[in-house]
């Protein structure tokens, strides 16, 4: 009996499809320097079904990739050799919502903004957000601890997983934590599946945390002087409110937002860099700190102009000055880098970075924005009209070791949110140190023996 076969013994009917244009689609995410080549995908709709898919797989040698809304950008969820992808589409129903726990358990294949809208239709909020959000799913989030837009406030996926149903590597089910808030019975397992990418064993049901809906975001967009300005103008914004949010985007960012969206640009004087924040305005008291706050940045001269929201409909439209940009540029096949420091080296960071660039891509634009507020830089250099795709990937991957070199200098991430995968693999070794490697990859050996579970991805 051929594979194909035997899988269709595993997953209801039309749960296996290996035409070429499924393999293609599901075979990859939004990354475009592999090819995707996968030897068939699979919906299944059961942890059950996963578990005998992992079984079978060990027991034919075959190799499996899992796949959700295929979003992400460091080659976490391509299949190209001949993989078995594992697509969590049909698993995408909530299980339960608790009201008194503020919890939700749902499996992986739920979209993210499904799991916002359901916590707002409940008075209550999830807050990790992102471009994304309207198909990433949850299982991929937690997979690869996403961030977002919110973590200055909120933190990462991490804080908001109560509880996971994991199959691992070796077929077996695990259910890890149970919801629980309070837990202290020895290794929190949970917290392995958080950020390992699919590596160690497939996560198939969370239960997520909620928490109080915020009562009126406000957003205020100011212009500012230089990167040292933005980092005294986030110390007093911090001191003087609870931020949900602090972004950053330099002025050619803004330029490409206002010529191929149309969208307005926020202040009448113009800068080099511009801020977006965000807090819970629900008093006057807290508004009238900001707008103290904003006259003292000015007064100092960090900040030359700004606007605030005065309505939901306008914070949304300063939110897509920032939210939209990766989606903008995608056209421009821009070269990423994901990055990311303590705060207090962000001046440093960024001044070093940006040298090694301006040096050796000085026919190239340059576009720096992400999450200034948690130390989260987003690098990206636009690809001319007129160069071929990979003579431009080679020449921004030469400097590659120099960029981590610096970060590794200042003990940093080279990928701060968008996780390993096959693109930042070979460069762990800025991030992690060899004795950490050994030891994730004993982790990995433990919960995959065979080394069936996303092979090649994150670890060599």
């Amino acid at each position: 009996m051929d594979i194909l076969d035997s899988l269709k013994k595993i997953f209801d009917d039309n749960c296996v499809l290996n035409d070429s244009e499924s393999l293609q689609t599901f075979g990859k995410d939004w990354t475009k320097t592999h090819q995707p080549d996968p030897l068939a995908i699979v919906f299944p709709k059961s942890t059950e079904q996963i578990q005998a898919l992992v079984k079978f797989a060990n027991q034919e040698s075959l190799s499996l990739v899992p796949s959700g809304g295929r979003t992400g950008l460091s080659g976490g969820a391509v299949a190209a050799n001949k993989e078995i992808v594992v697509a969590f589409d049909k698993m995408n129903q909530v299980l339960e919502f608790n009201s008194v726990d503020r919890s939700v358990k749902c499996q992986s294949g739920v979209i993210t903004k499904q799991l916002q809208d359901l916590a707002t239709e409940n008075k209550l909020f999830y807050p990790v957000d992102f471009a994304s959000s309207g198909s990433s799913q949850i299982g991929g989030n937690i997979s690869t601890n996403a961030g977002g837009i919110k973590v200055v406030g909120y933190g990462l996926t991490r804080n908001w997983v109560l509880g996971l149903t994991v199959v691992t590597g070796a077929g077996e089910i695990l259910k890890l934590n149970h919801g629980l808030v309070k837990n202290a019975t020895g290794y929190d397992l949970r917290h392995l599946f958080i950020g390992a990418e699919g590596t160690l064993g497939f996560i198939t049901e969370a239960t997520m945390k909620l928490a109080r809906a915020p009562q009126n975001f406000s957003v205020m967009v100011l212009a500012v002087t230089d990167i040292p300005a933005l980092m005294k103008v986030f110390e007093a914004f911090q001191n003087a409110l609870d931020l949900s949010a602090f972004e950053f985007f330099s002025d050619l960012t803004l330029h490409y937002m206002h010529t191929d969206k149309g969208y307005a640009k926020p202040t009448e004087q113009e800068a080099p860099f511009y801020a977006l924040l965000e807090f819970d305005n629900d008093n006057e008291q807290r508004e009238a700190k900001a707008l103290e706050t904003f006259e003292y940045c000015m007064e100092q001269g960090w900040v030359v102009d700004g606007v605030m929201s005065q309505s939901i409909e306008q914070a949304k439209t300063l939110w897509k000055l920032r939210e939209d940009v990766s989606e903008t540029i995608s056209a421009y096949t821009p070269y990423k880098n994901d990055l990311s420091v303590t705060i207090s080296k962000v001046p440093d960071f960024l001044d070093a970075v940006d040298e090694i660039v301006t040096k050796n891509y000085s026919e190239f634009e340059v576009l720096w924005y992400g999450h200034i507020g948690d130390g989260n830089l987003h690098l990206n250099i636009l690809k001319p009209a007129d160069m071929d795709a990979g003579e431009f990937n080679q020449k921004c991957s030469v400097v590659n070791h120099q960029v981590f070199e610096v970060t590794q200098k200042l003990e940093g991430s080279i990928s701060a949110e968008h996780g390993v995968g096959l693109l930042k693999r070979d460069y762990l070794e800025y991030s992690r140190s060899p004795e950490e490697i050994a030891y994730m990859n004993a982790v990995k050996a433990v919960f995959d023996p065979n080394g069936i579970m996303n092979p090649g991805k994150m670890l060599k």
